[in-house]
């Protein structure tokens, strides 16, 4: 008789601490790779009231030049990182002739801070120029932004 009183009663209820715990490493994990989501420069764009352009079936190959002066290209392996002048105008020249392959076009756009000497931007613009860029746009903020 005495072994019936000391039996545990079976627990009915679901433990959730297991979910909890994964929710939580979950969260951790989105947390941290949001911020290595993000792509590209900060540059801060001068403001003009222009229309925008319309969106082709491919990704614009876009050429950001920083408060520094320094470049950055979307296409390649490193976006975040500098590159140089050569190395730009090599993997835009590389990329246009892809596109020009596959018969296709391809948007070529410059994103110049508004801090950064305009001479800096018109060198982005003759690299591009070099590598075979016949069209090439300016970046801008739309006035009130």
């Amino acid at each position: 008789m005495k072994s019936r009183r000391n039996r545990r009663k079976a627990v009915s209820e679901i433990n959730v601490v297991p979910y909890i715990d994964v929710m939580l490493v979950l969260l951790l994990i989105f947390m941290i790779t949001t911020p290595l989501l993000s792509q590209g420069v900060d540059v801060d764009l001068p403001q003009a009231s222009a229309q925008p352009i319309s969106r082709q079936e491919r990704e614009p190959i876009v050429v950001s030049v920083d408060a520094n002066g320094q470049y950055y290209l979307n296409i390649s392996n490193t976006p975040s990182e500098p590159i140089t002048p050569q190395a730009l105008m090599e993997q835009v020249a590389g990329e246009l002739e892809k596109v020009a392959q596959a018969n296709q076009k391809q948007q070529i756009l410059v994103k110049g801070d508004k801090n950064i000497d305009y001479g800096k931007v018109m060198q982005a613009m003759v690299l591009l120029q070099k590598a075979g860029a016949s069209n090439v746009g300016l970046v801008t903020t739309p006035v009130g932004e």
